[in-house]
């Protein structure tokens, strides 16, 4: 395969190579080398990395106890790319290729604690069981004005009216237009990474927008979702604003999600395995859509993974509090759309825009999973609104974790010592946000108390 990237990158005059790979929040880490060092390294088997990385907090920091998971030598592991991922990044003048690295150790065996190699193999329990997922993510973001000082609240940007949105404009097509010169680098972007951005659309916030992807395979998707990100934020750089995937950026305003619709196929038939031969709901089904709601309560570290995130969960906020499931209905954490049986599907609308997207479709597929071997029945459909029911979700990232921690099946099926090291990298950013008195704190409580 040396062979052909050598082709890839010589018939583009490519002059250096960002070999990425993303660590547990879902930043792009690497390194970036000039071609012919890139081509040499991937001969040689010699593109090495600190394992440690995927283990580094949000605040790039690591957990104090890490013997569980990494050798205390703090070795290196080797970045091998993966050819079917290499894109050009349109936005730098000099010739540059992007390209996503799996992980291994120098024995060969792939890294543990890789958020890609974690969704791998997930997939690969699947395919044990002559199933193939089908994945279609959602993925909300804010334009924001720039802002150098973190005391300060969000603001909306200003548009081509020469004025910020104040109120909701849900679906505006004149409300997208105030971004269109931004908007059309983003396709354009898009296209020439082979990002498949399908429909955009305006969401509730002042400045909020969703783009919707094309249904595909869930790695590949993943993929595209992890580099939509950063093609977002360098893309409202280039347009003088912030681009951002946080949960809950503003206070009063919606918060932002990043929806999967999932559906499973069998691997030799191609026929939609979640719709029996009359079109009804089949039973592998809704044993799926009972492990979702059995299992995603304790995955919450990997679909809401910051403290921020808990902020979105919030009644009556386009979000949900609860795992009940619904045809049609937006209020509830599991909906199923409208369609015929081909296009039978559950969305998922737990994860936040925050989350990294590989973890987020492992966790959601891995409910589902477990449901279907543990042959686990859901509750009925529920009418009317999810918000008139209990607010069973964990609130805090903190009560998230003992959840997971408890959830030995789950644990199980991602990986022990990867789910030890999310665990101790969410722990040791709890222990860095609870040294931060807020802004409400010394409002509230500094002259009262």
């Amino acid at each position: 395969m040396s062979t052909d990237l050598t082709k890839w990158l010589s018939e583009r005059k490519i002059e250096e190579v960002e070999c990425i790979v993303p660590d547990m929040s879902g930043v792009a880490r690497g390194k970036v080398l000039p071609t012919q060092k890139f081509l040499r390294g991937l001969e040689a088997k010699s593109l090495a990395i600190p394992e440690a990385i995927f283990c580094l907090t949000v605040t790039g920091g690591y957990p104090e106890e890490t013997d569980a998971f990494l050798d205390p030598a703090e070795k290196d592991v080797v970045m091998v790319p993966d050819p079917e991922t290499i894109r050009v990044v349109p936005w730098y003048e000099e010739p540059t290729a992007q390209i996503i690295c799996d992980c291994y150790h120098f024995s060969g065996e792939e890294v543990s604690i890789s958020p890609r190699g974690v969704l791998k193999r997930v997939l690969k329990a699947f395919e044990e069981r002559g199933m193939k997922p089908i994945i279609a993510p959602e993925l909300e973001f804010y334009l924001v004005a720039k802002n150098t000082d973190p005391d300060n609240p969000l603001e909306p940007p200003i548009g081509r009216s020469g004025r910020p949105e104040r109120a909701s404009n849900a679906f505006g097509i004149d409300a997208i237009n105030e971004f269109d010169p931004l908007i059309e680098d983003l396709y354009d972007y898009c296209e020439a990474m082979d990002i498949d951005a399908d429909t955009m659309s305006h969401e509730s916030g002042p400045a909020q927008l969703e783009m919707n992807f094309n249904h595909g395979a869930p790695l590949e998707l993943a993929d595209q979702a992890f580099l939509f990100k950063r093609t977002l934020r360098e893309t409202a750089l280039k347009h003088g604003v912030y681009g951002t995937f946080m949960a809950k950026p503003m206070g009063n305003q919606p918060g932002s999600s990043m929806h999967i619709h999932q559906s499973l196929l069998d691997i030799t038939s191609g026929k939609n395995l979640f719709a029996d031969d009359d079109g009804e709901n089949s039973k592998m089904f809704l044993n799926y859509i009972g492990g979702l709601q059995r299992y995603l309560p304790a995955a919450m570290p990997l679909l809401a993974p910051n403290m921020n995130s808990y902020r979105r969960l919030q009644p009556w906020s386009d979000a949900p509090i609860n795992m009940h499931w619904s045809l049609d209905n937006r209020t509830v954490g599991l909906r199923q759309p409208n369609g015929p049986p081909a296009a039978r599907r559950i969305e998922n609308r737990l994860p936040g825009a925050d989350a990294n997207p590989y973890l987020a479709v492992a966790a959601s597929l891995a409910c589902g999973l477990l449901g279907i071997i543990e042959e686990i029945d859901p509750t009925s459909p529920i009418e009317g609104s999810g918000y008139d029911r209990a607010h069973s979700l964990p609130r805090h990232i903190h009560e998230a974790l003992a959840k997971f921690h408890r959830c030995k099946p789950l644990k199980e099926l991602l990986g022990e010592e990867f789910s030890t090291a999310v665990i101790a990298v969410k722990e040791a950013e709890w222990d860095a946000y609870q040294t931060v008195i807020s802004a409400w704190e010394r409002e509230h409580l500094l002259l009262n108390v």
